[in-house]
C-alpha cells in the first residue's frame, strides 16, 4: 500500500497531532507511576482515543515496582498478547487487571 501524498500543511498537522498524543501518553504513564491515577480509572476511559490505543505492556510497565520481566509474566498469566492495546482487551482480561492492580 502506497503512502498518501500529503501537503506540507497536512504533514505539519499530522506531526502536531502525533506529538500531542505522545505527550498525553507520557502524562498518563507519569500519573500511573506517581499514583495520581490507577488501572481501574484508565480502563474506564476506553472512549478516550489516547488511552484506547495505548499498549497494555506500556501501561503495566508504568506501574511502580513492575518492570519488563514482571509485566511479561503477568500478561502471560492473564492471557494477554504482548502486542495487545487497551481497546482490544476482553472483559475477563480487564477484570483480571483490575483485581490485580485496582488500587495501584
Amino acid at each position: 500500500m502506497a503512502l498518501p501524498k500529503l501537503s506540507l500543511e497536512e504533514k505539519k498537522r499530522a506531526l502536531k497531532k502525533a506529538q500531542e498524543v505522545r505527550s498525553k501518553r507520557a502524562q498518563i504513564r507519569q500519573d500511573l507511576k506517581t499514583g495520581k491515577t490507577n488501572i481501574r480509572e484508565l480502563l474506564s476511559k476506553i472512549d478516550d482515543e489516547v488511552v484506547a490505543k495505548m499498549r497494555v505492556v506500556y501501561l503495566l510497565e508504568s506501574l511502580p515496582r513492575i518492570g519488563k520481566v514482571k509485566t511479561r509474566k503477568i500478561m502471560s498469566d492473564i492471557g494477554i498478547d504482548e502486542t495487545r492495546r487497551i481497546q482490544g482487551l476482553g472483559n475477563r482480561q480487564k477484570q483480571a487487571l483490575i483485581e490485580r492492580f485496582g488500587s495501584n
